[in-house]
């Protein structure tokens, strides 16, 4: 339909050029008639009548011609939109299902790029790039096919310039795409910095680095004013250019339309017909290396894209529907490891070396060990944020690669070392944790909030539960926002808890408020505690040790302590280092 409408659009924008023609040539040869014979009246009010008549025509098509090319770009440009927004929908989806491993290698600047710029720049090619290929197309046959019925000669002299003026355009625009690539590279450059500035200003003003990073800033904004104003000198080349040739085309229309129509092969209103045809060809001709220029950048883009579209992600999702919300009575063991491995397939990294452990049902897991010693890669492998190399992880018997991943995760409740929090309410970010935000209430967010011990921190401020947050969750302190996290854990009631370390900076008080709240909360649910600290994990059912990616110690609090290994030289520092800390704080 948008093909139909362009056509039609042209076609009422040449008609006019006809009537301009027939009322000029009607009204010369009037005056030639009555050459040196004073107009009357009768003659007056006919050329009036006629003028009038074809003005009507003109305006009439000029309104025919607008409504056409409203229509054509209701059909053309928003179906573009839509295309836009299907394919933004798709990215985005895509996205969401690549695995962790691909974060790790590629940044978010370049994912942001190919969600946003490349489809905005397949957007132009399915939009604007068509629709004025398609205007050129129908334009170029319609007027040169009229053209060269009134006079071929005068055509081959009106056109010779145009060739010339798509070609220039064509080098004009991919300067400027060239340049306007490095500019945008360089503006990107000046974004990030200016934002990685407000996220760290805090350590800015700490070290005093207001004037350096005053003066990286002014590099980077001198070097981004250079290639501004060599873009802009470029696309001052355009207009001038396209007014330059348009003038000739008009001078050569005068001047070899003047000479036809001494020879009496024209009329003086074939030569105010060709002015209209030069001004209908000059635009759409000009826009030919523009639509090239779209048509270009458009296919890389779209090579971009594919190839994100076809990077399939290395954890696949099961289409089965089971319910993990409750253990199966034929499952001894809720978690189970077997001889499992984990080998970063980004760096190689033998992250977990052949660990074995089973969790039933209710029991809690305590992990401990030092940095790098492998503890959130078991909670990777038990989100199956990563599969094993080796071995496999087990949930209620079933092999982990074989059930439904959305569901699985529905069920698990994960505080992660981050706790990364949205910019959102509070209430937002505790409800993401939720299997449906819709069915839960105030009441049951405030559950979750007092189990975290973070309640009266959040009745504190002036919007309560309904406070913004600043970006990842800024406007709270650390302690705070851990224990956020973790509200935002336990709100759907999960089967499996999982707390990655997740007590760093609360204190040991605090702790043990929550960690009491959480044993009542997932009384008989399945939890695995990842710490660096004995007292966070000395009340487990069972506890490993973990060291270069193997367990070296494992059993009950009581159990390890007897075996006076690292966790009992764990545990005696620690012991030490409170005694050492509360005597400090007496004496002071």
């Amino acid at each position: 339909m948008g093909i139909v409408f362009v056509v039609i659009s042209n076609f009422f924008g040449i008609i006019p050029a006809q009537s301009v023609r027939h009322v000029m040539d009607t009204i010369l040869d009037q005056i030639k008639l009555h050459k040196g014979a004073p107009f009357n009246d009768a003659l007056k009010h006919d050329i009036a009548v006629l003028a009038i008549k074809y003005a009507g025509i003109i305006i009439g098509m000029a309104f025919l011609r607008g409504f056409f090319m409203y229509l054509m770009r209701q059909t053309i440009i928003v179906m573009s939109r839509h295309v836009e927004f299907d394919l933004k929908n798709d990215i985005y989806e895509h996205f969401q299902k690549l695995s962790v491993s691909y974060y790790r290698r590629n940044n978010t600047g370049d994912m942001m790029a190919r969600i946003s710029e490349d489809v905005s720049r397949v957007r132009m090619y399915i939009g604007p790039a068509i629709m004025y290929f398609i205007n050129l197309v129908s334009m170029i046959v319609l007027v040169v096919t009229i053209m060269v019925s009134v006079n071929p000669k005068l055509t081959l002299y009106v056109l010779f310039p145009l060739p010339f003026l798509a070609i220039i355009m064509y080098y004009v625009n991919d300067i400027t795409y060239r340049r306007g690539t490095i500019f945008q590279e360089q503006l990107s450059k000046l974004t990030t910095f200016v934002q990685e500035s407000f996220s760290g200003i805090r350590v800015i003003k700490s070290f005093a680095s207001e004037k350096s990073v005053n003066a990286h800033f002014e590099d980077e904004i001198e070097k981004y004013k250079n290639k501004a104003l060599y873009l802009a000198r470029i696309d001052a080349l355009y207009f001038p250019v396209i007014a330059f040739l348009m003038g000739l085309s008009t001078l050569i229309t005068l001047y070899v339309g003047g000479m036809e129509v001494m020879a009496g092969r024209l009329s003086a209103g074939n030569i105010a017909e060709f002015f209209i045809y030069v001004g209908a060809l000059t635009w759409p001709v000009a826009s030919i290396g523009w639509t090239t220029n779209l048509i270009q950048r458009a296919a890389a883009s779209q090579s971009r894209i594919n190839e994100i579209m076809d990077i399939q992600p290395d954890i696949q999702w099961e289409n089965k529907a089971e319910d993990h919300s409750k253990s199966p009575n034929s499952s001894e063991y809720a978690i189970e490891l077997v001889h499992a491995s984990l080998e970063y397939p980004d760096t190689g990294i033998h992250a977990l070396n052949n660990i074995s452990l089973k969790i039933k049902e209710g029991d809690t897991l305590g992990v401990l060990g030092h940095t790098g010693s492998g503890k959130s890669s078991l909670a990777y492998l038990l989100l199956r944020l990563y599969d094993s190399s080796n071995g496999s992880v087990k949930i209620d018997n079933e092999n982990i690669k074989h059930i439904n991943l959305g569901n699985y995760r529905k069920n698990v409740g994960y505080v992660p070392q981050d706790d990364f929090l949205f910019s959102e309410t509070i209430a937002e970010n505790i409800l993401m944790g939720s299997k449906d935000s819709k069915l839960t209430n105030i009441s049951n967010i405030e559950r979750a909030a007092r189990v975290a011990d973070v309640h009266n921190d959040i009745i504190g401020f002036k919007e309560g539960y309904q406070t913004m947050l600043g970006e990842r969750g800024i406007t709270l302190s650390g302690g705070q926002k851990q224990r956020v996290a973790i509200a935002r854990a336990i709100v759907g009631s999960p089967r499996f808890l999982i707390l990655d370390d997740c007590f760093s900076a609360i204190d040991t008080n605090t702790e043990a408020r929550i960690l009491q709240n959480l044993s009542d909360e997932m009384k008989g649910k399945t939890s695995v505690i990842i710490s660096h600290r004995v007292s966070t994990v000395k009340h487990c059912t069972h506890i490993i040790v973990l060291q270069s990616g193997k367990i070296i110690e494992q059993g009950k609090h009581h159990e390890l302590l007897e075996q006076k290994g690292y966790y009992y030289t764990l545990y005696r520092k620690q012991i030490m280092e409170k005694e050492i800390y509360e005597q400090q704080k007496a004496t002071a």
